[in-house]
């Protein structure tokens, strides 16, 4: 044995290939502190060896090595910028010192290498992978870009053009994609994995390979003149600008560093690329990715955790109303293999809700991500009916029905009747309370909330609202038939709006009483969009929801939450309404609907929207980008922060990502409370309290206040 740690081990075997396999104590092997000090010892120790010929590099485990321990990080990047910079130099240098053998080395990967595994992997002279591969560099997702010599290596083995694209998207590749572009040099089936590499390594030994080429290529300059060097990162960064924004800046900085580096050896570009990291770990995009993926992270774990109670197993579903909303839910549950019940009372409604997932699937065909076989057997699973008897064999029922109490009540009591004792039922409200719809139920315990967000099939979340009488082996039943269809579930308790629409219709109270002040909806949509970072303004996303949904929602939580969410007089909502402007759904709401002569969707403000608006608000004047956000942005904050207090979820992370998964809060700013968090809790106090005069919604608890006098994080309540 040449090194043994507690992660990887260095063993000679007896044709003098010294093999180094990385075999973590935990469940996959990643890149953490301790890992890294292994790996430069074993490096050492093998440079040591005059044994060796050769190094062959392996995981035991079922991937290879899946990046660096992420929950370093947050520790890391309160450091300050030069001790961030001695961290990483010292870590890429690591790397190095491998890359700098004596000897040739083979890289064998199976399943994922990312990030710091990929770059392990692009250290070593040659690659093979078997079919079960996945290798990338995915930093950016995290608002970086790698830090341990990827944007050296990996222009100079693909070229720069290629590189940039596997960088800034931060998108894996298969074994044979990699191949065809450059970036390994086998793809073999699993078994034959280990030989394969052997065979390579010493053909390379034998010199039947020239793999000290290959080496000096990676450590040299770009071989680009400087033509070429123009039109490459010019288009790179054209690209970037269009697909990430002003908002992400982990791309940029990539264009930018391989750039600069094009025309430097291997450790002048390993310099730039350290600042590089730097510069971005310091960002609050990155605080804000990274505590993303955290977050993401705990809600998994939490739902698998809560999955593992469940005691009944749902194998076939019903859904109860066939609209768009639930053909949604109907097809979710289809196309992951569960056979699915979709039951209305008229035929017209079961087409509409059939129509809803042929042309989901329609739109994954012409793409190429859904096959007439996977259409077809969709389409099969679902089972429209007009027949009540029909969802008798349903384990897992989800009503879906209009957003009226009485009428889901009478279904959900109906519903009882028909199906077994312990069927699971379920309700798709957006609004109205669980403990009030349970009192139409002899059985409450096996009662929840299951709401699901439009378009079902693209939006993440699922909100699983626990009544006051539900068991927690319903809960656990739900959640784990939630991550079954491939949603994220999070669990709240029951209230008006739940979570995500309880902090949402207080922002839309701050955009309705900004137009009555003389905001025009448009400038308000432009800075909520182009300066915050939502993919719609509230505007456009009123238009989205449908003014009717809105109204009814806002009435619903009125009722609920009389002392800050009263309706609001002469309410913009309430006036499009009242006028049969319900926004897209029938093509005029803020905006006019139509199609352009190519048949793209256009919208454009509408003129009879602010002849309506008019004699009920004020003359339009300019508010400036500040006051807009912060005008919204407030009400939203200080909901989320009373559900926190209110224990409606659990934690701060929870909440984060049920934003970002249910409206697409910008993922730049980390979610509602990494936002709040970023800008300081003092800051927000003394921000939220300029604005109090103008109402309930704008007031903070005394909770928030004495968090920011104590200097307390939302964040260390979150583990």
């Amino acid at each position: 044995m040449i090194f043994e740690g507690k992660s990887l081990s260095v063993a000679l075997t007896d044709d003098s290939i010294a093999e180094l396999v990385f075999d973590a104590q935990g469940s996959v092997n990643k890149f953490d502190k301790q890992t890294v000090e292994e790996l430069d010892q074993a490096t050492a120790a093998i440079a040591a060896s005059s044994d060796v010929k050769g190094v062959l590099v392996r995981s035991a485990k079922s991937t290879f090595i899946v990046g660096a321990d992420i929950t370093e990080f947050t520790a890391l990047f309160d450091m300050d910028p030069a001790d961030i910079l001695t961290w990483v130099g010292k870590t890429s240098q690591v790397f190095d010192h491998f890359e700098d053998l004596a000897v040739p080395t083979v890289v064998a990967v199976n399943g994922f290498a990312l990030g710091g595994g990929c770059e392990m992997a692009l250290a070593g002279d040659i690659r093979v992978v078997d079919t079960t591969a996945r290798i990338g560099l995915p930093e950016v997702k995290l608002g970086l870009m790698p830090g341990f010599g990827g944007t050296v290596r990996l222009p100079r083995i693909i070229g720069a053009d290629n590189a940039l694209e596997w960088m800034t998207t931060g998108r894996d590749r298969e074994g044979a994609q990699a191949l065809k572009e450059g970036a390994v040099d086998a793809v073999v089936a699993p078994e034959n994995l280990h030989e394969a590499a052997r065979s390579m390594l010493k053909d390379a030994i034998a010199g039947k390979l020239d793999w000290q080429a290959r080496r000096a290529e990676k450590k040299a300059p770009l071989m680009l003149n400087e033509n070429e060097a123009m039109m490459s990162f010019s288009t790179a960064a054209a690209m970037v600008a269009a697909q990430a924004g002003k908002h992400y800046p982990a791309p940029h900085k990539m264009v930018e560093t391989v750039s600069k580096a094009a025309g430097l050896d291997r450790d002048g570009a390993l310099k730039l690329e350290n600042e590089g990291f730097v510069a971005l770990a310091k960002t609050d995009a990155c605080k804000a990715q990274v505590g993303i993926f955290l977050a993401d992270q705990l809600v998994k774990a939490k739902g698998k955790k809560v999955a593992k109670g469940a005691t009944k197993e749902v194998k076939q579903h019903a859904v109860l109303g066939a609209g768009i909303m639930g053909g949604g839910i109907a097809y979710q549950g289809a196309v992951k293999g569960i056979p699915t019940v979709m039951k209305d009372i008229n035929q017209a409604a079961l087409d509409l809700g059939l129509n809803t997932a042929s042309s989901i699937l329609e739109k994954g065909m012409q793409r190429g991500k859904v096959d007439a076989k996977k259409m077809a057997s969709t389409l099969n699973n679902i089972i429209p009916t007009l027949d009540q008897n029909a969802i008798a064999d349903a384990d897992l029922i989800i009503e879906a029905v209009v957003e009226n109490p009485k009428i889901k009540a009478a279904v959900l009591a109906d519903t009882e009747k028909t199906v077994a004792e312990d069927a699971i039922i379920c309700s798709n409200t957006s609004t109205i309370s669980i403990n009030q719809l349970a009192k139409s139920l002899k059985h409450p315990e096996r009662f929840c909330g299951m709401h699901f967000f439009n378009p079902v099939h693209k939006m993440p979340l699922v909100e699983i609202i626990r009544g006051e009488n539900t068991s927690e082996a319903t809960i656990s039943a739900v959640v784990a038939a939630t991550l079954k269809m491939g949603k994220t579930p999070i669990v709240v308790n029951d209230c008006p709006g739940f979570l995500v629409n309880r902090v949402l219709f207080p922002y839309f109270a701050g955009f309705s009483q900004l137009l009555i002040d003389g905001a025009d909806f448009t400038a308000v949509d432009k800075v909520m969009e182009k300066i915050f970072g939502w993919p719609m303004g509230p505007a456009f996303l009123l238009d989205v929801v449908g003014m009717d949904t809105a109204d009814h929602a806002s009435s619903v939580m009125s009722d609920g939450i009389p002392e800050r969410m009263q309706k609001i007089d002469n309410d913009p909502v309430t006036l499009l309404y009242k006028a049969g402007r319900y926004g897209q759904k029938n093509g005029k709401g803020f905006y006019d609907f139509s199609k352009d002569k190519r048949g793209r969707p256009t919208k454009t403000a509408s003129p009879q929207a602010y002849a309506l608006f008019e004699g009920h608000v004020a003359e339009t004047k300019t508010f400036d980008k500040e006051e807009i956000i912060a005008r919204v942005m407030i009400p939203m904050a200080n909901e989320a922060i009373r559900c926190l207090e209110e224990g409606i979820v659990a934690s701060a992370a929870e909440a984060d990502m049920a934003l970002l998964f249910g409206l697409g809060f910008p993922p730049f700013r980390g979610g509602i409370f990494r936002y709040i968090e970023t800008m300081g809790l003092a800051n927000f106090v003394a921000l939220a309290d300029k604005y109090a005069s103008l109402g309930p919604i704008y007031q903070i608890s005394d909770g928030v206040r004495e968090m920011a006098a104590s200097g307390k994080s939302y964040f260390s309540q979150s583990a």
